[in-house]
């Protein structure tokens, strides 16, 4: 499991390895069942302080993206589809509202911003 950690961008460092936890579990890459790395592990890895790493673990585990057992360690949580979905829409509304706002911006009328999306939306 590979984490970057950018010093360039205002993103704090744990939402940082939140992200990119997510992302994978999101596309695949972790699967139900898989191990994380434990705490200390991904810290002395990615250099950062375990308390940082700590707060990541404890939003994912929030969010239900994975499980913590003492002793044992941290694992991809079973994945409710439901959930998934509601995380994929989550994004999909980021990207919309990036892009609806740069067309009004850029005095890009709604109709044309529709037939874009559209356009990039027709299957093959």
């Amino acid at each position: 499991m590979e984490i970057v950690i950018s010093n360039s961008t205002s993103k704090p460092i744990y939402e940082q390895i939140t992200s990119q936890i997510k992302e994978m579990i999101m596309n695949g890459e972790l699967k139900t069942g898989d191990p994380i790395p434990s705490m200390r592990s991904l810290a002395r890895t990615i250099h950062v302080s375990v308390i940082t790493v700590q707060k990541a673990y404890e939003d994912l585990q929030r969010d239900g993206f994975i499980e913590t057992t003492v002793g044992r360690g941290s694992f991809v949580a079973a994945r409710n589809k439901e959930f998934i979905q509601e995380e994929q829409r989550k994004k999909i509304e980021e990207h919309l509202l990036t892009a609806a706002e740069t067309a009004r911006i850029n005095g890009i009328k709604l109709e044309k911003l529709v037939e874009l999306l559209k356009l990039f939306y027709m299957e093959d």
